[in-house]
């Protein structure tokens, strides 16, 4: 259920957005603030590298 302090990163156009921005495959989060969404691609990044050396070890 959504709710009215989360927060997603658009993919379409890179911003942050509330929960009446664009439809969720067009969008990452939801994220507990704006300042956690504004990070989402870094976030994702970081994720995808930590997840890497995992599946490197």
């Amino acid at each position: 259920m959504a709710h009215e302090n989360e927060y997603y990163f658009c993919l379409n156009h890179h911003r942050v957005e509330g929960v009446d921005g664009c439809s969720a495959p067009e969008r990452l989060g939801p994220y507990p603030d704006e300042a956690t969404a504004a990070r989402a691609l870094e976030i994702v990044r970081e994720r995808n590298e930590a997840a890497d050396e995992y599946d490197e070890s």
